[in-house]
Parts: C-alpha cells; sequence; structure tokens
C-alpha cells in the first residue's frame, strides 16, 4: 500500500509539472529560486541546480542539489537575472532557463544515451584514473635498453609519485589535457604529447618530469591513454551526492583577471575564525605578483601589486619569460619575481603572507658565516628565497620582512607574541619571526629566529655539536623536490636531517612545530624550538608507512604527504597527494624516539592511521587516481560537520572531501561547475555570525591551476589561436541542515 501511495504522489507531481503548473513546498522567497527537477524516469535526486548570472560587478554562481524528490532551493540570491540550468552524473545538461529571484521553477533532464554522453561531465580524476601504468613486476626499471623504464624507479608506487606529481600544477584528465589539440600537426601521438609537455613557462618542469618515467616509455602511456579516449572508452560514473552530501550550498565569484593563479586564499585567523567577519576574502596571484581581495558582500573584487624590496624588473621571474617553445595560448603575460605564495590573517586582521623580496642569494651579512648574530653563529644560511610581508587592510599599506631563511608556507603559534613560523621545501632550517617584537622594534633581524632540524641519535637528550652532517647524492631539480642524502655515521653524535617542508602547523596543545616533506614516500618533521634557541631546538622524523619501509598502518601503505595540519586534541593530519589517503599522527602512541636510527623516520608506526578517501583507482593498482594538494581541519565547525573534521582538496576531482573522525564517512563536497575549473590548493573556515545557523558561516577555496584557461569553457578561439577567456573562481561552503533548508 505504501509503495502504490508513493506512485501516487509522483503520478500528481509529474501531471502538474507537465501542465505547466509551479509546484512549491513553500511559499516562495524574494531571495531564492525554487523548484524541482524531472526527467522522464520521474524526479531526479542527487543532482546539480546552476545558477549564474553576469549582473553583478563579478560573475556570480549558486549551486545547490536535489533532494530525494528531485526539489531543490537556492537559497541567498543577489537580486539579478539567472541563467538556471541543470546538471548530474546520467545526464547531459539541461537547457538554461532565465530566471529571478522569487520564481519556482520546473526544470526538465534528459538521461544521456551513451556512456561517453554521460561521462562528459565526470571529474578529471576519473578520465586519468583510465591510464595503463605498467604492472607491478616491470620494476625496478631497467632503462633505454631494457622496459624504457628509468632505473631510478625501483616500484611501480614510485612511478605513480611522477604521475601524481603532474597534478601539481594543473589537472590531468579534463577535456583540455586528455584531447589532442592540433593532433593533424604530429606524426603520432607520442610526439603531439612530446611536444605538448615543453611548451609555455612551465615546460622545463614538465619535460623533466616526463623524463623521470623513462621519456619513450612516458609519452607512449600518455598516448595510448588519450588514443583509447579518442576512440570511445570512457571511466565508470561517479556515484551521485548522498546523504549530507546533498545539503550543500556552494556560492562562486570569479576574481583576478584571465591570467591570474590564485595560489591559496584565507578569510580569517585560523586560531580565531571570527576574526575579519564579514570582511573580504584575500588571495595571493602567485602568477602576477597580486594580492587580491573579494568582497562577498558587494561582489566587487579588486588587486594590487605587492612591493619589493629590490627593483622588481631587475629580478629573475619564477616562471620562465624565455626560452621555451610557445604555449597554444597566444596571449600569455606573466612575470612574477615575487612569487607571492601563502596568506595568514592575524588576530588583528592584517594578511601576512611569503614571497621574494629580493633575490635569493643577496643575503645580508648577518645571515652569514662570521656574524654575530646568535642564529647564524649557530648555522649560517647562505641563501632565503621567498621572504615574509604583511598587509594592513586598514592603512592600505605593506610592511616587508627581509629574511635569512626562505619561505612556503606560514602558520602563527598560539603563543602571546604571536610568533610566525615560516616552512620551505628543501630548506636546511625552520625559521620564524616574533610579530610582537617585530610591531614594537621595526627591527626585523632581532625579530627573527631560525633552527635546523637536528635529531638526538646518540640519545643524550639534548642536540650538541659536532653531528653527522648529510651528504647529498640526488639534488632538488625544482622548487619542491627533495633531496636524498647519506652518512658517514657516528652513533656517538646526533644528526643533522635535509627535510625541509611544504606544509606546515603550530601544535595548539605543546607548541611544537610540524612540517611535511613532499617525497617518496614522505615524511613529517616535528621541531621543538625549546627556552634558548637555536641551541634548545631539537626534531624528530617520521617516515610514511609505506612498501618503502614495508610495513603498514590499519592494512594501509600510503606516500606523498604535502599538506599539514592539527586538530585541538593535538593530533596531526597530512593527506597523502600519492595515494588519496587522510593520515593522522599521533605521537602519544609512540615509544623512543632517540636512538642510532631515529634520523631515518622509521619508527612508530603504531602513531599512524591511514584512512583511504573515494574515488576511482588507476588500472591494475590499489592507488586512487585523485590528488590531494593540501589539507585542513575544521577545528571550530566553521562548515557544519563537527569540530575537528579534517578536509581534503581534491584537487584532481573538483572538490573538497571532509572525514567525520568519529565514524570513518566521507563526505564528497563537489563543484559540478565549470569542469576542470575548480583546482583546490588550500581552504580555510570563518565565523561572520555564531547565531545564523549555517548562513552565518562557510568554509573557502580558491581555484589555483597554474592554467585557468583548462576550465569548461575557458578559451576562445580567434583567428587560428587560443586566448583564455576563464578567470579563477573563489568557492564558498555550506552545509545547510537539509535540501530545502532557507
Amino acid at each position: 500500500m505504501r509503495r502504490r501511495l508513493e506512485r501516487l504522489a509522483v503520478g500528481i507531481l509529474l501531471a502538474l509539472v507537465a501542465a505547466g503548473f509551479a509546484v512549491s513546498a513553500q511559499e516562495a522567497d524574494p531571495a531564492t529560486i525554487a523548484g524541482v527537477v524531472t526527467s522522464g524516469g520521474g524526479p531526479e535526486a542527487g543532482v546539480w541546480v546552476i545558477a549564474e548570472t553576469g549582473d553583478l560587478p563579478t560573475k556570480f554562481r549558486k549551486i545547490v542539489v536535489t533532494g530525494d524528490d528531485g526539489r531543490f532551493l537556492l537559497p541567498e540570491l543577489p537580486d539579478a537575472t539567472y541563467s538556471v540550468w541543470v546538471r548530474g552524473y546520467g545526464l547531459v545538461d539541461s537547457t538554461p532557463v532565465t530566471a529571478a529571484p522569487g520564481a519556482d521553477l520546473a526544470l526538465t533532464a534528459t538521461v544521456a544515451r551513451t556512456p561517453q554522453e554521460a561521462a562528459a561531465v565526470y571529474p578529471a580524476a576519473h578520465w586519468l584514473s583510465l591510464i595503463d601504468v605498467p604492472g607491478a613486476g616491470e620494476f625496478p626499471g631497467t632503462g633505454p635498453n631494457g622496459n624504457g623504464i628509468s632505473e631510478q624507479l625501483r616500484t611501480r608506487d614510485e612511478y605513480l609519485y611522477n604521475v601524481k606529481a603532474c597534478l601539481r600544477c594543473h589537472q590531468v584528465g579534463g577535456a583540455f589535457t586528455r584531447g589532442h589539440p592540433a593532433a593533424e600537426r604530429y606524426d603520432s601521438s607520442a610526439d603531439a604529447w612530446d611536444a605538448r609537455v615543453r611548451m609555455g613557462q612551465r615546460g622545463a618542469e614538465m619535460s623533466m618530469w616526463m623524463s623521470r618515467f623513462g621519456r619513450e616509455r612516458g609519452l607512449d602511456m600518455f598516448a595510448d591513454w588519450s588514443d583509447r579516449i579518442a576512440t570511445g572508452e570512457a571511466p565508470l560514473a561517479p556515484p551521485r551526492p548522498q546523504g549530507v552530501e546533498r545539503n550543500l550550498v556552494l556560492t562562486q565569484w570569479e576574481w583576478t583577471d584571465e591570467m591570474g593563479k590564485i595560489h591559496d586564499e584565507a578569510s580569517t585567523d585560523k586560531r580565531d575564525p571570527t576574526v575579519n567577519a564579514n570582511g573580504p576574502i584575500y588571495g595571493v596571484d602567485i602568477a602576477n605578483d597580486n594580492l587580491a581581495m573579494l568582497d562577498p558582500n558587494t561582489h566587487t573584487a579588486t588587486m594590487v601589486r605587492i612591493p619589493t624590496l629590490a627593483d622588481r624588473s631587475t629580478m629573475r621571474a619564477s616562471y620562465a619569460q624565455s626560452g621555451y617553445p610557445a604555449s597554444r595560448l597566444a596571449d600569455i603575460a606573466r612575470f612574477n619575481p615575487a612569487s607571492i605564495h601563502n596568506p595568514m590573517l592575524d588576530s588583528r586582521g592584517r594578511v601576512w603572507y611569503t614571497a621574494t623580496l629580493r633575490p635569493p642569494e643577496n643575503q645580508p651579512d648577518w645571515c652569514l658565516e662570521g656574524s654575530d648574530n646568535q642564529y647564524a653563529e649557530y648555522f649560517p644560511v647562505t641563501r632565503s628565497g621567498r621572504n615574509v610581508s604583511y598587509y594592513d587592510p586598514e592603512t592600505g599599506e605593506f610592511t616587508m620582512v627581509d629574511t635569512c631563511f626562505g619561505s612556503h608556507h606560514l602558520q602563527f603559534a598560539h603563543d602571546e607574541n604571536e610568533t610566525l613560523f615560516l616552512s620551505r621545501p628543501n630548506s636546511d632550517v625552520f625559521g620564524w619571526v616574533d610579530t610582537k617584537l617585530f610591531d614594537e622594534t621595526g627591527d626585523g633581524r632581532r625579530a627573527q629566529g631560525w633552527c635546523p632540524t637536528v635529531v638526538d641519535t646518540n640519545g643524550d637528550g639534548r642536540i650538541t655539536k659536532p653531528w653527522n652532517e648529510p651528504s647529498v647524492v640526488g639534488g632538488a631539480r625544482f622548487e619542491e623536490d627533495a633531496t636524498r642524502s647519506t652518512y658517514d655515521f657516528d652513533p656517538a653524535l646526533d644528526t643533522r636531517v635535509a627535510v625541509g617542508a611544504y606544509g606546515i602547523i603550530v601544535n595548539p596543545v605543546d607548541g611544537s612545530v610540524w612540517g611535511a616533506q613532499d617525497s617518496y614516500p614522505g615524511k613529517i618533521v616535528r621541531l621543538v624550538v625549546g627556552d634558548d634557541p637555536p641551541e634548545s631546538c631539537i626534531a624528530e622524523v617520521f617516515e610514511v608507512p609505506s612498501e618503502r619501509w614495508d610495513v603498514e598502518a590499519n592494512g594501509e601503505r600510503g606516500f606523498m604527504p604535502r599538506g599539514l595540519d592539527v586538530d585541538r586534541n593535538g593530533v596531526v593530519w597530512t593527506a597523502l597527494s600519492g595515494t588519496n589517503h587522510l593520515a593522522s599522527f599521533d605521537r602519544s602512541r609512540c615509544g623512543s624516539l632517540t636512538g642510532p636510527t631515529a634520523h631515518t623516520g622509521r619508527h612508530c608506526a603504531e602513531g599512524w592511521t591511514l584512512h583511504p578517501l573515494p574515488g576511482p583507482t588507476f588500472k591494475g593498482t590499489n592507488v586512487r587516481a585523485d590528488y590531494n594538494y593540501y589539507n585542513w581541519v575544521d577545528q571550530f565547525d566553521t562548515l557544519g560537520l563537527g569540530e575537528n573534521v579534517p578536509i581534503a582538496t581534491g584537487t584532481g576531482s573538483d572538490s573538497l572531501v571532509a572525514l567525520l573522525p568519529a565514524t570513518g564517512e566521507t563526505v564528497v563536497m563537489r563543484v559540478p561547475y565549470p569542469l576542470a575549473g575548480f583546482h583546490p590548493r588550500g581552504l580555510d573556515g570563518r565565523i561572520d555570525d555564531p547565531d545564523a545557523g549555517w548562513k552565518g558561516r562557510g568554509v573557502y577555496s580558491s581555484t589555483g591551476s597554474d592554467t585557468v584557461w583548462h576550465a569548461e569553457d575557458g578559451f576562445a578561439v580567434e583567428d587560428g589561436e587560443y586566448r583564455s577567456i576563464s578567470k579563477p573562481i573563489l568557492v564558498k561552503f555550506q552545509i545547510r541542515p537539509h535540501p530545502l533548508a532557507n
């Protein structure tokens, strides 16, 4: 009887829609667009409804998911005219209709006729999963006179590390990368791939990664992949949003310009998410040395060129300016000697960021050997990299701090001095700035300090000189590459480790500083500064459980840590980009962490727990094809899923992925439009009004693709030339109580 009543209700609903009646579950709200989505099979649950307008100062979109009955409600719409349409797995995009807030719509969806037609809207990672990587039995590689795989690659996981490295800069598997643009110009698909990885400002880096496979074997692999797709092979369908995933509300704004690349954004102070409530969101345009600002209330985007200590016209750009084959893009125009990288807000709402302020080799004398600076006397630093600056929104002024050490990411400690700690890949040191002291004195030299990462391998509980020094046997070939070292080891000495760090975080429980090294299999490092730095500094290293170490954590192995954060209980979380795990590390589970093997990091496997994230795997492997560029822990429930919820960026799948620690369940928050348009790197969350429920809070993230024109509808062809017509997007994520909540 119940099923009969359900069928009757659906039949009445379809009849009303067919007759052109508006079907509404509530009174029309002047700031919403509501309605229902149906197809020939009935109501369409778990599909996206997209509303887009160009009437505001910047392009604006609102996206929601339909509930079980196909109904939807687009909340908090500014007054404008919108184009509204439906996208969903198993469907083709519906014909857009024009609507204004207050409308109640009946939208008709069309079921895809073929797997290929349906797959047109699948995320890039699903397409990338079709690539046919060599079998595990082909390793170690035997080189160009053997199986063509580089002899440096000892296992298939190391090979897959190289595949994943391509996703640092842009997605692989989107329409632009899986196809063969201008294929007719080349004798073979392999030739086309050989040309495309040499093109543009990042061509040298792309070409280097292709050579790391064993160049010809790597080119053949990518050529085979795109050839099979061209002849009709398509990936399996992703699941539609389920459960709480249907409560997602997405708000999008475009910012910067068609050459923009927002590496990271910041909306608030990580330690207090009410700082800068209702204020602008800040982003760093690494490709053009701009600080971007987006006012979510007025929908206005602006940007300001950051200053440098040296004349920027005399500095070397981070992205190549000459010597590379031309990109397909005719209008590429970027110059970024400052290479602004990562922003963080302090308790006063000032925006601190890392950027190169002068040529890195032009070190001040007080950084070098022979200086009376206590840190240089202990461990001189001969080269910096990025330095640190801040922007004060109240005055509109910039303040620059020249640092001896290089920087990349930055995080504030939980101390009264608001000490700012900074990381840099391949660096020999962790550095910091006492921002309270700097505010009081304006003396950057006096306010900064640094420590090398030295492990207690003689077991006496302290670090003493001399120590075992690493001998580098494999140098870094680009900024985020890792070095390889050996030792002439003396167990009576402590040991310096060349770890460096990409991600960095300060533990709120004990004040220790943690970093993540992006390498194979990868390490995380802990540094305690102590009461009398630099002499009191002491480091610990922990390698990710992997085949290299021949251990597992809860039955899982992983590699490639990159992002790093910590929950309020002091448990560290890192996203393993290579294997798509959210990994937690609880140091309280460890036994002894000193002694003659402590510098290897191959201890305390019991501290690790590896949580696999959802997504397709590469053919013939158990390694997932997505890429988690970074991760963040929602310590204060800014999203709506609870406190201390770790979230990874689904950088290859247009998504954020949350893990609910209490249950182990994952929540995939997909950005369905524009495809390949959301390549997230970092994220953060803010509370604008703690009494406003879900509407008073949200998580922000921005696309960080090097190639914003790879996004759906991201380029135009004029007179045979490609031109970028796309801009990076800022996305706000909110979880409401149910799919029709307003």
